[in-house]
């Protein structure tokens, strides 16, 4: 089992993230059904993976750790003012006001709640995604395989996760900068947890970036 634990891995996340896709971009439940898969899945494999092959490491990375607290949170802010500058940079050449109208028809979040709605993409929604990315296809993954593939991995996994919830919310060409960014991101998330070898720095980084992306979810509702 040891020596294929990469494969077992790598087809876990892209059986996750397949079937997140046809649950965000075909079925389009509710948005508490959908939140519920994503438990399921981004919590369920990393358990399976680590029963079956018996590779502690999946706990570990959850292990709390203070050190590099002020690095991420200076990188937090950083990418917090990056992604609201690059609204207000591109919300005359774009149109995104179809963003709430999908998210209303195909969720059900709207005005009434979405503030709950962004509490819990902020802060439980990110943990997950940090698990699973970061936790699972690349502090794990990076053990069986060395850093670059895990580094490539993750961050592609992380990037092309989000094809399916941003499909006909933006333009296309929103969609493809926002692939570049969310790979890019990825990357840096996953040498913050490589640094410190667990994922509470990247999960701060990804509250902080969460935070804009509800801002302008906000500002969006409230025009």
């Amino acid at each position: 089992m040891k020596k294929n634990q990469h494969i077992l891995i790598v087809l876990s996340v892209i059986i996750a993230c397949i079937c997140m896709g046809i649950v965000d971009a075909i079925i389009e439940p509710g948005y508490l059904v959908k939140s519920i898969i994503k438990v399921l899945l981004f919590l369920g494999m990393p358990i399976v993976y680590a029963l079956f092959s018996k590779d502690g490491n999946i706990r570990k990375v959850i292990t709390p750790d203070r050190k590099g607290i002020l690095l991420a949170t200076v990188v937090g802010f950083a990418v917090y003012a990056i992604v609201l500058s690059a609204y207000f940079i591109f919300r005359n050449i774009f149109d995104f006001s179809a963003l709430t109208t999908s998210l209303t028809t195909t969720t059900g979040v709207n005005k009434q709640n979405f503030i709950w709605v962004a509490l819990y993409i902020s802060f439980i929604n990110s943990f997950l995604e940090e698990y699973f990315f970061r936790g699972f296809a690349f502090l794990t993954l990076k053990k069986q395989t060395g850093r670059m593939v895990a580094y490539c991995f993750s961050a592609t996994m992380f990037a092309f996760y989000h094809v399916a919830i941003m499909i006909g919310w933006f333009h296309y060409l929103v969609v493809i900068l926002a692939l570049i960014g969310l790979f890019i991101g990825g990357l840096i998330f996953d040498w913050l947890d490589e640094k410190y070898n667990n994922i509470y720095l990247s999960w701060l980084v990804h509250m902080f970036a969460n935070f804009a992306t509800n801002t302008i979810g906000f500002i969006l509702f409230k025009g």
